[in-house]
């Protein structure tokens, strides 16, 4: 294993505080690796052999290649960009029993509430500014120490050991400064974009936590991480797109945003925007979409739940991943998840030629999960689909733990995937 992936993974983390920063790193990454930047509103002349990208809302990103020959569908790997987090309301700042200043937010996601606070955190994400007669959008980062949700003492809450429900419009609302800082959070931001107050006209921003990332235990076997879910996906997709040689089939990176709270958003999997770029993509060179896509293949990435060291009994009595052993395949027989016999077989195989080690995740019966990108996209874009994660510990925490291993696993399966070709036949699926 090259321990340098983890010390890749955990420097793009840090850059990408929310979505939109994680779609400026991914792009600005594919433009160093000869991508060429294709605008939704423009006409799109693609070139045999071409590389190219498109964004949506700043948030969510599909790149692509085009096969020098005649191409016979697409092979789509598709992550997420947004965590859980809390949002910051337009109207900020809270004036509090005469003494303190908070913030104003509410919840994006379901999160574990008690692991964002007692930890220091800051402000990060897009503004609308007006700019010499002209809205543009500007990212920011306070990238400072600058807020914090203090716990109520045990001295005050006896019971805060016992089960304790947050919340959200109480509890949870950081705490900015004393009294005095009512007037100057709008001021701050205007001052990071390096703008007038005034000329802020709008802002999406969210809470990031400010601990870094670390590898540790006995044997360096554990790496922890703000948004390991789902950031960890899409470095690793990523990565193994870009690695991958040319094939058959046209290779397709897709970076979501929004999967957090159901992908119902123009940039999210629920919307038409990896329909739009497969159609666009086929017309321009000369296919027809649904015959690519009936040779087409997706995989669905988004961290799974790896055996709880101190309760296992919520894993299934039989499938029960473990860090650092591999992929994980996601079942559900409600198709939460999109996996198959057809599906997983295939990429099982894939991942054996590859040797990359693989693993299977079901929930317990009685204890339904959430859904994820695979049946979202699948909506759209009808074709065989697989589900797949890396296993990790407290999802959806503000500190999230996975096996300092799988990073590389998942990056190795991808590259092997994106320069593969599979054939859909009437018993069955071919692996080329």
């Amino acid at each position: 294993m090259d321990p340098n992936w983890n010390e890749q993974l955990l420097s793009f983390i840090s850059a990408s505080p929310t979505a939109f920063h994680a779609c400026r790193n991914l792009a600005q990454r594919l433009e160093r690796e000869g991508y060429t930047e294709l605008k939704e509103q423009d006409a799109w002349t693609l070139s045999p052999g071409g590389r190219y990208f498109v964004r949506r809302n700043g948030s969510a990103l599909i790149a692509f290649r085009i096969p020098k020959g005649e191409f016979k569908g697409f092979l789509m790997m598709a992550a997420h960009a947004d965590s859980p987090s809390f949002k910051i309301k337009e109207h900020a700042a809270v004036p509090t029993s005469g003494m303190y200043t908070r913030l104003n937010v509410e919840k994006y996601g379901g999160m574990l509430c008690a692991s964002w606070m007692d930890r220091p955190l800051s402000v990060a994400g897009r503004a609308a500014v007006r700019e010499n007669g002209r809205i543009v959008m500007r990212l920011l980062n306070v990238d400072r120490d600058l807020l914090l949700i203090p716990h109520v003492a045990i001295h005050m809450d006896r019971s805060v050991n016992d089960g304790k429900k947050f919340d959200p419009n109480t509890d949870m609302l950081p705490l900015f400064g004393d009294a005095e800082a009512a007037e100057s959070f709008d001021t701050l931001i205007a001052e990071t974009l390096g703008v007038n107050r005034e000329d802020v006209l709008a802002t999406d921003l969210f809470l990031y936590p400010r601990t870094p990332g670390t590898v540790w235990g006995a044997k360096g076997e554990y790496l922890s991480s703000p948004r390991l879910d789902d950031l960890q996906c899409v470095f690793a997709c990523t990565e193994g797109f870009l690695r991958s040689e040319a094939g058959e089939s046209a290779p397709v990176l897709c970076v979501f945003d929004n999967e957090e709270v159901g992908s119902g958003t123009k940039q999210g999997a629920g919307s038409s925007f990896l329909e739009d770029v497969l159609a666009r993509t086929a017309e321009s060179c000369g296919r027809d979409l649904r015959r690519c896509l009936a040779g087409s293949f997706l995989v669905s990435a988004d961290n799974a739940h790896a055996l709880h060291p101190n309760h296992p009994e919520y894993a299934d009595r039989n499938d029960r991943p473990e860090m650092n052993k591999g992929i994980v395949i996601k079942y559900n027989a409600n198709q939460r998840y999109t996996t198959d016999a057809v599906s997983a077989a295939a990429f099982a195989e894939l991942c054996r030629r590859a040797e990359v080690p693989t693993q299977r995740f079901t929930n317990r019966a009685d204890l339904p999960g959430g859904s994820t990108l695979g049946n979202i996209s699948t909506a759209h874009v009808s074709v065989d689909s697989v589900d797949i994660g890396l296993a990790q510990l407290a999802m959806h925490s503000a500190y999230e733990t996975a096996g300092a291993k799988d990073t590389e696993y998942l990056i190795r399966a991808a590259e092997a995937f994106f320069g593969s070709r599979f054939v859909r036949e009437e018993d069955g699926v071919s692996l080329l």
